[in-house]
């Protein structure tokens, strides 16, 4: 098959009824995705089909090698709000019918790998990272697509592009391994509600009572807090006892190694506080008990940290006493893709953000494209950009700092959560929140 391939230039291969298409250099940026509506029962049925693949590479290269396909017992998002309309994410999926050409499902997301492609460790070495994308399971086969975007200038192109036949008998149809699940706040169907499922990290079979209490009380922290008061009926929240040989996590700065079920560890990157777990493949693996919108790893230590990656995960400690601000922290990160508004504290990142293109984050700009963000909150006696000053404490401006960057980027609110465990989410912020909720639940 090697000897094949080199003697003919070919574009597509077949194999086992899937067709890769190695045509990645086509920009996917001229789709409008919100041209037609999309009726969930014409092209899916109430479950999930999940494509597991590795992104490998180093700072200036990327490939995309598929892994498998399965399908899952559950369809937890919408059913008619289909097709993305925000625009957010440093990748998106894209799933069309084969026959028609026609959009049919869309969403942006995030990786580890994206973030790891910034740190000094990417420019001297190629690493692989395993990652999913999961989408309404289709009746007819389907063209499904990753497309990346550039950081020269934002737009997205195409990585990848695979043909899957539903039928098709390598598809694992396996049931999910068991673990026991509890609602801990069920306000209705999952297809127009926010499914999380908190998935038990670093907890023994002997403390499901307390993840189950831990969980209760992340909630708590949620629904105490603006805009997440206004929604609680609008929330699903399940917690998945998914129990671990040891109980905590690993600390590898500090030679502590735990035996866990998904393995996450702090010093991702080597910043002691980014609590993460690249085992993407087993936490997938458990959230599949139910229907979910989002996944949120709970893990059972004292140490301060967490991680937030756009519709990919959300992980926080359990115990620490900054936990409360935390966990909205990182889930606006996983939930309505906001940017970190700070600008001071260490991190492994190199030029992030490229000041010459207006990030996608709703929260953070270059003002290369300001009339995309909040400009329309903006008093008109506010001068832009608008100094740190007490005059303008508490009011939406354009604050320069945001980003991990003092310079260049500019951010709606002197003092957020996005920027402070110390603050509330701004109105910018906030606004952002409620408008991805209304999203998932179907409303818009």
């Amino acid at each position: 098959m090697k000897k094949l391939l080199i003697a003919i230039p070919i574009i597509l291969i077949i194999i086992t009824g899937f067709i890769f298409d190695k045509n990645n250099n086509r920009s996917s940026t001229n789709t409008n995705n919100n041209a037609t509506t999309v009726n969930f029962d014409d092209y899916f049925i109430s479950k999930s089909l999940r494509v597991d693949y590795l992104l490998s590479g180093n700072a200036k290269e990327e490939n995309v090698s598929l892994n498998k396909l399965n399908q899952e017992p559950y369809w937890g998002g919408p059913k008619k709000n289909l097709i993305d309309k925000f625009n957010y994410g440093t990748y998106r999926i894209r799933v069309l019918d084969s026959v028609s050409n026609k959009l049919i499902y869309s969403y942006g997301f995030c990786t580890l790998f994206q973030e790891w492609q910034t740190t000094a460790e990417a420019k001297k070495i190629k690493r692989s990272f395993y990652q999913t994308s999961i989408f309404p399971y289709p009746k007819k086969t389907v063209r499904f697509e990753i497309d990346k975007r550039a950081y020269k200038d934002g737009k997205f192109y195409k990585i990848f592009e695979l043909y899957i036949n539903p039928n098709n008998y390598f598809i694992n149809k396996e049931k999910p391994k068991y673990y026991k699940s509890n609602k801990i706040i069920y306000s209705g169907d999952p297809s127009n509600h926010v499914d999380i499922a908190f998935v038990a990290e670093g907890y023994t079979k002997d403390e499901m009572t307390k993840f189950n209490d831990d969980v209760k009380r992340i909630a708590g922290y949620f629904f105490n807090a603006s805009p997440y008061n206004k929604y609680k009926d609008r929330f699903n929240i399940y917690a998945i006892e998914s129990a671990s040989e040891e109980s905590g996590t690993d600390i590898p700065g500090k030679g502590v190694y735990k035996n866990t079920i998904i393995n996450s560890n702090f010093y991702t990157f080597d910043i002691d506080r980014y609590l993460t777990t690249f085992d993407t493949k087993s936490f997938r693996d458990i959230a599949a008990n139910v229907p979910y919108d989002q996944i949120y790893i709970l893990i059972n230590t004292k140490k301060y940290g967490g991680g937030g990656f756009y519709n990919h995960y959300t992980a926080c400690s359990s115990d620490n006493r900054l936990t409360p601000s935390v966990c909205i922290h990182e889930f606006g990160h996983g939930f309505a893709g906001l940017a970190d508004e700070y600008y001071t504290s260490d991190v492994a990142y190199e030029d992030f953000y490229n000041l010459k293109v207006e990030p996608w984050e709703p929260n953070i700009t270059t003002l290369v494209n300001f009339n995309s963000k909040w400009k329309n909150m903006i008093n008109k006696n506010t001068p832009t950009p608008t100094p740190r000053t007490n005059e303008y404490e508490n009011k939406v401006g354009v604050f320069e700092g945001g980003g991990y960057v003092a310079k260049g980027v500019y951010s709606p609110y002197q003092n957020c959560r996005m920027k402070s465990n110390q603050a509330e989410l701004c109105p910018v912020c906030q606004q952002a929140i409620s408008k991805m909720i209304e999203f998932v639940c179907d409303k818009q």
